[in-house]
């Protein structure tokens, strides 16, 4: 068989934990119930395994209380849950160029619905200028900041702390897109003062696709964008105001939940700092390897501990084609294109093209790095001998 090089991890995790796939197995096969819809001997195991997952979330993240957690479908789903439904109008809000669509669509809906104004931060090498970048935007209407912990094309890492504590100061509310960061970096919702942290569950948190999940403080309350069936209250003649009902309608993922517990139960055995100590040395080595070919741009800053993301085009070749050779050639897995992050392409100067991104995991090694920097050192090469 040929070896396959999987570098689509922000993506999508791969492969998955064993304890993950077994959990899976398990959920699919054993837990057939329905969780909070009936009272019988099976039905409350799966409620209990669900609870367990909401706790072991709760421990990862810091979250005083696990039912201030509800399960969503996707990182998207949570988002759109925080901006759309916190009751944000007639004000003005602040995001980053750096932005997924998860959460630049639902802005411009506020924008164009709800007479809401937005400002673009944009990302510095030093921390301090990004907030000072913050801060300046900051206005008398002002009501909340979004933003996105860990770019999907770049990697940069936003100091949510100093967000958070600035937003703290001001009495804004602090929303945080954690999509590429939950099961990489440390998050601590308390110490960063994260009023909404959106997640999902299919990247480094090892869980399987389908899988998300949104943290509301205690206090604030949602206007929930769905309603129907909670196996509770269900004489309301509306969706409950209690978390995390108000979140959690009709049958929930019990396998993809459960999937999302086991990935925390995963990377708590490793230890979450070796982990990402494992793959910033691949990302670092990576870029160490390709730097030099002349030809090649890495986007991005390069003197600064990213997240393991690195994008990149080879002069005077298409993305979808450097793509297309590294899969059909070197069997390498990349992704082309514009990563649903337009306003960050826009801010790298690749909006008309987009660029090839290589994001890895704690499964890839360092062999798997050096094969795929000279897969790019051999295409660029043959690029300039034949142009």
């Amino acid at each position: 068989m040929i070896k396959e090089y999987y570098f689509d991890n922000s993506a999508t995790s791969h492969p998955k934990p064993e304890i993950v796939r077994e959990k899976i197995n398990e959920a699919v096969l054993e837990f057939n119930g329905n969780p909070g819809r009936s009272g019988y001997k099976k039905a409350v195991k799966i409620d209990r395994e669900i609870y367990n997952t909401r706790v072991k979330i709760a421990e990862f993240f810091n979250i005083k209380n696990p039912l201030q957690i509800a399960f969503t479908s996707n990182a998207s789903e949570s988002l759109n849950f925080a901006i759309k439904g916190a009751g944000l109008h007639d004000c003005h809000i602040i995001t980053s160029v750096l932005e997924h669509n998860s959460v630049l669509r639902p802005l411009h809906f506020l924008e164009e619905e709800k007479n809401v104004s937005l400002s673009f931060a944009e990302p510095k090498e030093n921390s301090e200028e990004f907030i000072k970048n913050i801060s300046s935007l900051i206005r008398e209407d002002t009501k909340a900041v979004v933003i996105n912990h860990i770019s999907n094309v770049t990697g940069y890492i936003a100091d949510i702390e100093k967000i958070g504590k600035l937003c703290k100061e001001k009495n804004l509310l602090f929303i945080v897109d954690a999509s590429q960061s939950a099961g990489f970096a440390h998050i601590d919702v308390e110490k960063q003062n994260i009023n909404i942290l959106c997640f999902t569950g299919h990247k480094s948190l090892f869980g399987m696709q389908g899988t998300g999940g949104i943290y509301v403080e205690e206090g604030i309350l949602l206007n929930p964008l769905l309603e129907g069936g909670t196996g509770s209250f269900s004489k309301l003649p509306r969706q409950p105001k209690s978390m995390p009902e108000l979140l959690e309608c009709g049958t929930l993922n019990t396998p993809g939940i459960l999937s999302m517990g086991a990935g925390i139960d995963f990377i708590n055995s490793i230890g979450l700092d070796k982990m990402r100590e494992h793959e910033i040395k691949l990302t670092k080595l990576f870029i160490e390897k390709i730097s030099n070919l002349k030809n090649v741009i890495i986007y991005g800053e390069k003197n600064i501990e990213r997240g393991p993301v690195v994008s990149i085009n080879i002069e005077g070749v298409p993305g979808s084609d450097l793509s297309a050779v590294l899969d059909e050639e070197y069997n390498i897995c990349t992704r082309s294109g514009f990563h649903c992050a337009p306003l960050a392409h826009k801010y790298l100067g690749t909006y008309d093209y987009g660029c090839v991104r290589f994001s890895f995991g704690y499964f890839n090694t360092e062999e798997e790095i050096l094969y795929a920097a000279n897969a790019v050192k051999e295409i660029s090469e043959y690029v300039l001998e034949n142009n």
